[in-house]
């Protein structure tokens, strides 16, 4: 039986999941945007539910469950659907496989999370987590309406089509992404943080739809970046028996 504590973490989940499927209801019907801004507006509640559920001690694995569910119909069925609807019907095969392949693929992602929960370092989360890669489609309609005008009107080449296997790519991928669970980093200069800070929040007060559309894909390449480094870093040094290490 359910504690009453879980239950309004566990509300904010289902309005999470309402919101993605709100979303594919209005892909649908060609609305695109608004289909984009619940993707956005469930992206608010996945960020909440967690939080309060920790604030009111009120975890469990029923709650873990409902969230990962959630979460594959906000973030993995709706932009695949919105995704599809928009710009990739016209490549016939290939664009519905390369949909259901970031449905696929989202679904395996948050399968390795909910299994390597607690056993890895939560300051890194291992590939692209699912809400940032539905964040880079909603942005992109959100940014395409902003600076070409109606998303409905508007066509992208087939090179569109290689970006959302390069998403799925990513969230199977062991690419390190910054979960940004711990933020021991904000202590050594708390000043210069708030100043960033507030400058992007005056350039997203400016330009909303590019900031976030910049913000998700500099996110999803953060990932390659930062396997770049870590592999730049591995020296290979010499036992005193003449075998190979990598540090």
């Amino acid at each position: 039986m359910i504690r009453r504590n879980l239950i309004f973490p566990n509300l904010i989940t289902i309005m999470s999941m309402f919101a993605g499927f709100y979303s594919i209801v209005a892909s649908l019907n060609d609305l695109y945007v608004n289909a984009a801004y619940a993707i956005l507006v469930s992206f608010i509640f996945d960020g909440l539910d967690g939080k309060i559920a920790r604030l009111l001690n009120a975890t469990s694995d029923f709650g873990v469950q409902l969230d990962s569910l959630s979460d594959l119909v906000a973030f993995g069925v709706a932009p695949a659907v919105l995704v599809y609807k928009w710009l990739l019907i016209p490549y016939g095969r290939i664009g519905w496989m390369a949909a259901f392949l970031f449905v696929a693929c989202g679904a395996l992602r948050l399968a390795r999370f909910n299994v390597q929960a607690g056993k890895i370092d939560s300051s890194f989360f291992v590939g692209l987590p699912i809400p940032a890669a539905a964040g880079v489609i909603a942005s992109s309609v959100l940014f395409v309406k902003e600076f070409f005008g109606d998303p409905y009107f508007f066509s992208i080449p087939i090179s569109y089509v290689l970006l959302i296997y390069v998403l799925a790519f990513l969230m199977v991928s062991n690419f390190p992404y910054y979960s940004f669970k711990k933020l021991e980093w904000v202590s050594v200069k708390p000043f210069n943080i708030l100043v960033i800070f507030v400058l992007f929040i005056f350039l997203m007060g400016l330009y909303p739809q590019l900031m976030l559309f910049v913000f998700f894909v500099l996110f999803a390449l953060s990932g390659i970046v930062l396997k770049l480094l870590r592999l730049h870093n591995k020296k290979p040094v010499y036992s005193e028996s003449g075998t190979k290490k990598v540090l």
